[in-house]
């Protein structure tokens, strides 16, 4: 089969770069490989740089009514492209095509939100801050900015940054993930077509190199970042050492909290949804089941059985699994190899995914769904992401204990509760430390209007994505104080 094409945008150009080395995409369902992606150079970090710069200064004086028109005609064209896009999502990446629709959809209703740029935009102002002096607020953009998007969700994340950029007066430098390169290059290109003007937005491919010519460009103003924690607080330091304003999201270690008196059939649902959504490649995973109580003999005998039915395989045909593959061999790898660290250190292997095999696919990367009990917080897996389909199950006698071991991880993306109780959910809301709560949902990520708020090592900067400080992010404000004096008083034109 011939391979796509994974070609650079700059300039309103679409180039591949010639004599530079590159790395496969798979497709993870079958182990193919699907395209290549170019690992670009210091040298074309600088054009596409310099060709955002270029664009910046019209871009910037366009009105936001009409830089919203153009991302109302981007949100048509991806309603128009929305199956075509799942697709391609699911085929590059191996999410099923019901968790694709939810990545595609999830990045759409953020262009949503930045088509609301000219109220979102205005200011403030005070009339008489002083006798005949008033005082007004604008925002204004930024310059050139960077976002640099993880493999997990290649159409969603890096929607999160450059439609509020675009709207916002910005220019844009995307790096997408080199494992998933193929969904955000169609996005751009529907971008494109719905009448972008060349140099607005640009893609540059790459890897580590590629990150660091971006992070240290001297005409990049902001960098936005999704990724793992270690890479995180690297993007974070190097950009700040180099004068960049930066919002840096990292990795997390969610707990979802089950209480004696949560319904059972919703709580091991939303549980499992949690845990092996997405195989649970995502840093809103809830990967760890925090039972309290008699919980464990109420919810876990359905969570276990509920979890050893779920079906894994191909998600690139009509027949959907359960769950699909993982996103490379090593990374299968990897994740098995933390089950059995696991086990080592003393968890019990109560529902097992490793070895799994499918016969319709035996070349892809499956890993099972699997549950480790009696988990101890010590453990190298209460401790790392894993980030594969691997949920720990901690016990508890109360309430108090389980929030007090939960607060001590590093991390703080969410955090969840199943129960019917409101002063159990209010006491949980209020101690626990996460930036973002989900009561009886498994996965309390925000939506669009609100700041997608991680804390702790789950996040490194001041102002999150999406929302309100998403705007702040991409804008800097100008504050006027104005006093208009009558002829005569201080004109010296008309002494």
């Amino acid at each position: 089969m011939t391979k796509l094409a994974c070609p650079n945008f700059i300039g309103g150009e679409w180039k591949t770069p010639a004599g530079v080395a590159t790395t496969p995409v798979y497709n993870p369902s079958t182990g193919e490989v699907i395209a290549e992606t170019p690992l670009c150079t210091a040298e074309h970090v600088n054009e596409a740089v310099e060709a955002a710069a270029a664009a910046y200064p019209a871009w910037w004086e366009t009105p936001p009514v009409e830089r919203a028109r153009v991302l109302f005609r981007f949100k048509m064209l991806l309603e128009d492209s929305f199956e075509e896009l799942i697709r391609l999502n699911t085929r590059e990446h191996g999410k099923t095509l019901a968790e694709s629709r939810g990545d595609v959809k999830r990045g759409m209703e953020m262009v949503e939100f930045a088509c609301g740029i000219p109220s979102l935009l205005m200011g403030e102002s005070l009339e008489n801050v002083a006798r005949g002096i008033d005082c007004d607020t604008i925002r204004q953009p930024l310059g050139v900015c960077v976002g640099i998007t993880p493999f997990n969700f290649p159409a969603m994340v890096p929607l999160w940054m450059y439609p509020t950029a675009l709207a916002c007066g910005n220019t844009f430098v995307l790096k997408p993930s080199e494992k998933v390169p193929l969904t955000a290059i169609k996005v751009v290109q529907l971008l494109e077509k719905a009448g972008l003007p060349k140099g607005v937005l640009n893609i540059v491919h790459g890897g580590r190199d590629c990150v660091d010519a971006l992070l240290t460009h001297p005409k990049v103003k902001a960098i936005s970042f999704v990724g793992s924690t270690p890479i995180a607080r690297h993007v974070f330091e190097v950009g700040t050492k180099h004068g960049k304003r930066v919002q840096s999201n990292g990795g997390a270690k969610n707990y979802v909290f089950i209480m004696p008196d949560a319904d059972v059939e919703n709580s091991a649902r939303g549980v499992i949804e949690a845990a092996f959504g997405c195989a649970g490649e995502r840093c809103m995973a809830g990967s760890t089941a925090v039972v309290i109580g008699g919980a464990d003999k109420t919810v876990l005998p359905t969570l276990f059985e509920a979890t050893r039915a779920i079906s894994v395989g191909p998600t690139d045909r009509e027949n959907q699994p359960g769950m699909g593959p993982v996103i490379t061999n090593q990374h299968r790898q990897r994740v098995e190899e933390l089950i059995a660290i696991g086990a080592k250190e003393g968890a019990k292997v109560v529902v097992d995914g490793r070895g799994v095999k499918n016969s319709d696919s035996p070349n892809g990367f499956f890993v099972g769904a699997t549950i480790l009990d009696e988990v101890r917080s010590g453990m190298t897996v209460a401790r790392e992401e894993i980030f594969g389909p691997v949920l720990n199950v901690m016990r508890f006698d109360d309430l108090d204990a389980a929030i007090e071991t939960a607060n001590r991880s590093p991390y703080g993306n969410g955090a969840s509760i199943f129960t019917r109780s409101g002063k159990a959910a209010r006491e949980f809301k209020h101690r626990i430390k996460a930036g973002m709560v989900g009561i009886n949902i498994g996965v309390p990520a925000s939506m669009p209007w609100f700041p997608f708020n991680g804390w702790d090592e789950s996040f490194f900067g001041d102002l999150h994505m999406q929302g309100k400080e998403g705007v702040q992010f991409f804008t800097q404000q100008k504050v006027t104080t104005t006093r208009w004096f009558s002829y005569g008083e201080g004109d010296i034109w008309h002494k």
